[in-house]
């Protein structure tokens, strides 16, 4: 299986503060983003990759193929950040076997359906639900914008 370094839920995926911030704080040499839409949209899968800083390779992959990827063997020294917009995704991979120690919560930007959840993170019942049923799989979800931010769990805001 993979080495999977930090695993975030993040609706902008990479941005400045992906880049800037957690990228240096880890030995992340490799970025997959998993995002059944944006795997099948070229000219927005070029620009998420030439936002990566040099020597971070950025692959983007559907649901199916990055549940098989995961499931190789490393490659030498290869360290992932995962990242998704949704937990959705997350609660898939992690029910195919994909082994996930915790998960940083970023952002989800306020759309329609979706209420505040706390200051950066809005979600819907479903994502809502998804978050707790992660939880009760005994995976931590927290929430936490920068690494230099103090990690907030989440369970106390689902309850």
């Amino acid at each position: 299986m993979k080495h999977i370094l930090v695993t975030r839920i993040d609706d902008r995926l990479i941005h400045g503060q992906v880049v800037t911030a957690w990228i240096k704080q880890y030995p992340i040499n490799k970025i997959l983003i998993i995002d059944n839409e944006l795997s099948r949209n070229k000219l927005m899968g070029r620009i998420y990759k030439a936002a990566a800083p040099v020597g971070i390779e950025v692959v983007i992959m559907d649901q199916e193929m990055a549940e098989g990827f995961l499931k190789e063997d490393p490659g030498p020294k290869e360290n992932l950040m995962i990242l998704v917009k949704v937990p959705q995704v997350l609660e898939k991979l992690i029910g195919s076997g994909i082994s996930i120690d915790k998960i940083i919560l970023g952002g989800m930007g306020a759309k329609p359906g979706r209420k505040t959840f706390n200051k950066n993170v809005s979600a819907n019942e479903e994502e809502t639900g998804c978050f707790k049923r992660i939880i009760e799989g005994g995976v931590e979800i927290y929430y936490q914008l920068v690494p230099n931010d103090k990690e907030v769990n989440i369970r106390k805001m689902l309850s």
